[in-house]
């Protein structure tokens, strides 16, 4: 059973194709991991069974025909719960879709569905998915595999912990601030967040379009970073209904040459200084790059400093105005704690026409200052967050430190977070994850990944939990 559910997604396809194992058995180990842990985690809020098996039955008979369908054929997955789902009520975190229910599937989750992935069910998200734990008035709190008394960080919490605690390979996530990349570093799992305008965002909520657009993209978390190479090319491309994507080419990261890439590392951004456990993770990262071949650097952007203001101040745009129309018009009057806090930290006075000319500028100059800075590097190596896994309901007394990640949203560079040292403290056995983000030049998501896969190597990435 274990050999099942901690493969990864890739070794499954490979067996489910070669008829070494059936998807159906991957599909029900799945679905019985699920049961054992979700009542501790919490972190599946859909499971969809019925159909999961009869999918991956389907799936069986294809393959058995010859007719294979994709790159996924047969290997069960998990969707956030901002992803609408055909027939499945699709929440957000927020009461006013409590009981919504999509007549069609988002742009990502029918293009999994066209490379013949097998749905296992929806994972749990913060309210409206603004927080950086997982916590709602629908399902309730989401806990970390590695310590059921911390976070597995938010919004893609609930993806992160199912993943970590073997209850699915491979998930559907999304990030707005870090979204993909805190709860990868959270619960010890790889992700990435791809350049803004890679992936198409049709049938996620909060919906595509306006002024935080450039802010948000979807993309994979998987236990290891071959998985997110397997599954980031099925999500890529316009779909001809969201604006915003760009039928930019996907690199190989398997052809990618370490020897002579020039990175850059920091462990502190200059807002908040990453903890000592961290600051250390990040060095052995930049020394196993170093001895690869890549010419490494401590050095930084100086607009990096920037990031925190600058990033409240870009979501704050209208002091929530908008945010509270559309809380509103789809019902929800009763919000989480933390979603009222998030309102509280961006509320204020709503800024006039002039005032968000400037703040445009703002951002502006900051995305050329950072870009500037890549006329020296390939790459860049720092924190995924200032510390560890945090205890519930403390993210928002420290969110300066989820500038690390903030700041590639501010750009729409495409970043990655891998496992690559664990804290050992007397809260978890197994100790608590460490993650370091990889980030890349715009569109250059092959040069994230390779470098991740090689630090997954060196550096041991992905460790299972203890239960």
């Amino acid at each position: 059973m274990d050999e099942l559910l901690f493969a990864s997604a890739a070794a499954l396809a490979r067996a489910i194709r070669r008829k070494q194992i059936s998807s159906e058995e991957a599909t029900a180990a799945c679905l019985t991991r699920i049961d054992q842990v979700n009542p501790r985690l919490n972190a599946v809020v859909q499971v969809t069974a019925d159909a999961a098996l009869r999918d991956a039955r389907e799936a069986d008979a294809r393959l058995a025909r010859g007719e294979g369908k994709g790159a996924l054929d047969g290997v069960p997955v998990t969707i956030k719960d901002s992803f609408e789902m055909a027939g499945v009520i699709s929440t957000s975190g927020t009461m006013g879709r409590a009981r919504f229910v999509p007549e069609r599937d988002s742009t990502a989750v029918a293009r999994l569905r066209a490379a013949g992935a097998v749905i296992l069910g929806k994972t749990n998200v913060p309210d409206m998915l603004l927080a950086f734990e997982t916590d709602n008035l629908i399902y309730g709190r989401t806990n970390n595999p590695y310590d059921v008394g911390r976070t597995p960080g938010g919004s893609s919490g609930g993806e992160a912990a199912i993943i970590a605690a073997g209850g699915s390979p491979l998930g559907l996530a999304s990030d707005s601030g870090g979204s993909i990349r805190w709860p990868a570093h959270c619960c010890g799992i790889a992700g990435i967040k791809p350049t803004s305008g890679r992936c198409a965002r049709t049938g996620h909520f909060s919906p595509p379009g306006g002024i935080l657009d450039s802010m948000w993209q979807i993309g994979p978390m998987a236990r290891y970073v071959e998985d997110l190479k397997l599954m980031l090319p099925i999500l890529a491309g316009p779909d001809g209904r969201d604006v915003h994507i760009h039928p930019v080419p996907l690199g190989d990261p398997d052809v990618v040459a370490l020897p002579g890439l020039r990175l850059a590392f920091h462990t502190n951004n200059g807002v908040m200084a990453a903890a000592p456990e961290i600051v250390g993770t990040v060095r052995a990262a930049a020394t196993a790059l170093a001895e690869a071949g890549v010419q490494v650097e401590e050095d930084r952007p100086a607009a990096t400093r920037q990031t925190y203001d600058l990033a409240m101040a870009w979501f704050g745009f209208d002091g929530g105005t908008s945010l509270r129309a559309l809380l509103a018009m789809i019902g929800s009057t009763e919000i989480h704690p933390l979603l009222a806090r998030y309102l509280e930290t961006i509320g204020g006075r709503s800024p006039s026409a002039s005032d968000f000319a400037a703040l445009a500028g703002r951002l502006d100059i900051f995305r050329r200052s950072m870009l500037g800075f890549l006329d020296h590097y390939d790459a860049m190596l720092c924190p995924a967050g200032a510390y560890t896994a945090m205890p519930h309901g403390t993210t928002f007394d420290q969110l300066r430190a989820f500038s690390y990640t903030m700041a590639f949203n501010l750009t729409g560079w495409p970043a990655a977070v891998v496992r690559c040292g664990t804290l050992r403290c007397g809260t978890s056995k197994e100790g608590l994850p460490i993650g370091v983000q990889v980030v890349a030049r715009p569109w250059r998501e092959d040069i994230a990944l390779a470098l991740a896969q090689h630090l997954e190597t060196a550096l041991g990435g992905y460790a299972r939990p203890g239960n």
